[in-house]
């Protein structure tokens, strides 16, 4: 096992490097699989978070404390489910306090299409001309507005089925609701975001809420500074 556990470790992990060899890596102490788990992870968390919380610097801030509780209690991870399904749970967990912290006066699991919506605005990503820049930006705006003044749940929900991929069942599970209640709010979100858009909007929705680049790696510095110091890593 020991021996196992020093190839693990000595190994450089990329993006082919299955889940569990990095949660093994990691509980090993491996800073290269704690980095390689927190790049794969940063767009879904990021924008779980982002799907709760009002703001970027709020969403940022639940992602790393998100990471530090993962990391920091790697042993309490029984693979009774993978990986990036457990964390996600804390994600939407530690992002539901900090939005009743911040925000004692919502309600976040009561669906009101009345709810008064928070605006969402997110930075460009990549490199091109500045004209498909310029129309890429503009439509991502329109879409996360749109997404942004859906109610609290739909969003959360909407996010994960049609941003994440989840089907509705790891939606259900993730939201620890009923697979029904998943495909009502779904539909409900479809419907209102249909009578907010354009129909040559439709189908832009993987473009939204970006996590990447250089925030990509300031937080896995931040993780990983943060984890060493407590003595985690």
């Amino acid at each position: 096992m020991k021996s196992q556990l020093n190839r693990l470790q000595a190994a450089i992990p990329d993006a082919a490097t299955p889940e569990t060899e990095l949660v093994s890596a990691a509980r090993a102490g491996s800073e290269a699989a704690v980095r390689e788990l927190i790049r794969r992870l940063n767009p879904r968390l990021f924008r779980v978070a982002r799907g709760i919380v009002a703001s970027d610097i709020e969403a940022e801030d639940v992602v790393q404390d998100t990471y530090l509780a993962a990391f920091a209690k790697l042993e309490s991870f029984r693979e009774e489910a993978s990986f990036e399904t457990w964390i996600t749970r804390i994600a939407i967990n530690n992002a539901r306090m900090q939005l009743r912290r911040n925000h004692p006066n919502e309600v976040y699991d009561t669906v009101t299409e009345g709810d008064t919506p928070h605006i969402l605005v997110f930075p460009g990503q990549g490199s091109e001309p500045a004209e498909t820049s310029i129309a890429r930006t503009e439509i991502r705006r329109l879409v996360e507005k749109a997404v942004a003044d859906l109610p609290p749940d739909l969003r959360l929900t909407f996010i994960l089925r049609e941003t994440e991929g989840l089907s509705t069942a790891a939606t259900a599970r993730q939201l620890q609701i009923n697979p029904i209640t998943v495909k009502t709010r779904l539909f409900r979100a479809r419907l209102l975001l249909r009578a907010s858009l354009e129909r040559k909007l439709r189908g832009g929705f993987e473009e939204i809420f970006p996590f990447d680049g250089k925030r990509c790696t300031d937080m896995a510095d931040r993780v990983v500074s943060k984890l060493k110091a407590e003595g985690a890593l």
